[in-house]
């Protein structure tokens, strides 16, 4: 009678099995880290502008207040972005002729907006407030990076939901003393464990569980 399987044909058959089985279980894992990479979350990657705008030039090496733009900060939940008579106010004296900034002086004089790519977008069901965070000393780069080395800029934290707990959890880890809330550059004291907790209390951040409710974030 002859034998419809070669002696190998067993060996052949668990292998071909096993590797189905191993395709299959790493298909998650391949799709998990391809949603969290920089090319999906946009981290690191500075789209093209209507202006090559540089925080670099500006903020870090003129000094200029991340407050002077982004005028609504302190006070609502959106940082604001600023209309093009904010520009001009300088531009108008300041590089006039400049080709580069031609876009700016058309907006000014249509008084059209000029169309910036947002960088930093929650999901809808995600609410946040800046005025909250940064009266209560959270700073700017802890969300946002070293902003003022930002030649071009880009998305520094992907803001997964484990980003914004890992805060939310240990909030005496990263709050800062008012002066500091605005430095780019900030790094947590030597003595930040002592420091922390009583910036805490002072501010009435009300951490723990209750920082970790739902309604905080969704609402």
């Amino acid at each position: 009678m002859a034998q419809l399987f070669t002696p190998g044909a067993d060996a052949i058959y668990r292998l071909v099995l096993l590797t189905g089985v191993a395709c299959l279980a790493g298909v998650p894992i391949v799709a998990a880290g391809i949603v969290r990479s920089d090319y999906v979350t946009g981290v690191g990657v500075a789209p093209q502008q209507p202006v090559p705008f540089s925080h670099k030039h500006h903020s870090g090496e003129l000094g200029i207040d991340c407050r002077y733009c982004h005028t609504t900060v302190e006070k609502e939940a959106t940082a604001g972005i600023p209309p093009t008579h904010t520009c001009m106010t300088c531009h108008s004296q300041i590089w006039s002729g400049s080709d580069m900034l031609k876009p700016v002086r058309d907006s000014y004089a249509s008084g059209e907006p000029l169309q910036w790519r947002r960088l930093n977008k929650l999901p809808s069901y995600v609410y946040y407030n800046h005025s909250v965070h940064v009266t209560k000393g959270i700073g700017c780069s802890t969300c946002h990076g070293e902003v003022t080395a930002m030649q071009m800029t880009y998305r520094a934290n992907a803001f997964e939901m484990g980003f914004c707990l890992d805060c939310h959890r240990n909030p005496e880890k990263y709050v800062r003393t008012p002066d500091q809330v605005w430095n780019m550059t900030w790094s947590p004291p030597a003595d930040q464990a002592t420091l922390g907790p009583q910036l805490v209390a002072q501010n009435h951040i009300r951490g723990g569980q209750r920082l970790m409710e739902c309604g905080i974030c969704h609402r």
